[in-house]
């Protein structure tokens, strides 16, 4: 499966701040990321929270709640409307500089990668070479079998495999266990080689390229958007002085829009 570049079509958003405007297109076939921003958006929850993480040549990140009060003290990050969203990751959408994606927490507690229900962030990135995003390839072709892995043994017909007992087994006939586990094994490749590729395309190859990104994000968070206008914004507060935590020195205040 090639990686195609951002789609053209879906709502707009204006998202704005001192130190000038974002504008962001939201994609189409993200529907629950796109349908849940508008319904923030409509509500005003965005209005007042901060760019509260900042790290440059990486991404700005917003969207906690926590931030609105001016007397919070804790480490932001950690607030949000009380729910997550379901992950509508594809290869179809990038890191590429500009990129809109969800927030969430780490694979071990999220093992889903389920999306924070506000948080959100706006790749910055830098320029990446070809040879990285190579490596990049082979490392996404593992992230995804690995994902595999967990739908197969969740299959009905593979329930049986939650069963083995593998330390017993491996007292009582451990070249049993040898063979069980090459049968296992031959099976869950046979099912992932039917399974569509990942590779970046040339197109891909070069954006990243010239334009930079973030590709080590790529398949692991949802890519629900992108910048249209305002790149230059996105620079600018990414360049902001931060405290501990990659938290900006001062208060970088969102107020977000439809247009």
């Amino acid at each position: 499966m090639t990686a195609s570049t951002f789609a053209q079509k879906g709502k707009t958003y204006t998202i704005h701040t001192d130190y000038g405007n974002i504008k962001v297109r939201l994609f189409e076939d993200t529907p629950l990321h796109a349908a849940n921003f508008e319904k923030l958006v409509k509500e005003g929850y965005y209005n007042g929270t901060t760019f509260h993480r900042v790290i440059k040549q990486f991404m700005i990140q917003g969207g906690d709640p926590n931030t609105k009060d001016t007397a919070f003290t804790g480490q932001p990050g950690m607030g949000g409307p009380g729910y997550t969203l379901p992950a509508e990751i594809g290869s179809k959408h990038l890191h590429f500089k500009g990129a809109l994606a969800a927030a969430r927490q780490g694979d071990q507690v999220n093992p889903k990668k389920e999306s924070s229900g506000s948080q959100f962030y706006i790749v910055q990135g830098a320029p990446v070479p070809e040879a990285q995003l190579d490596q990049m390839t082979q490392q996404l072709t593992n992230s995804q079998k690995q994902a595999f892995m967990r739908t197969f043994l969740d299959r009905p017909e593979n329930q049986w495999i939650k069963t083995i007992d593998a330390q017993k087994l491996q007292k009582e006939n451990p070249d049993s266990l040898k063979a069980l586990d090459k049968k296992i094994t031959a099976e869950l490749d046979a099912a992932f080689a039917k399974e569509p590729a990942f590779k970046y395309s040339t197109a891909d190859k070069e954006k990243y390229k010239t334009m930079g990104g973030t590709p080590h994000l790529d398949l692991q968070y949802t890519v629900f958007g992108e910048v249209v206008e305002g790149l230059d914004v996105v620079d600018k507060i990414a360049l902001v002085e931060t405290m501990p935590g990659d938290k900006p020195k001062i208060n970088i205040r969102i107020t977000i829009t439809q247009d």
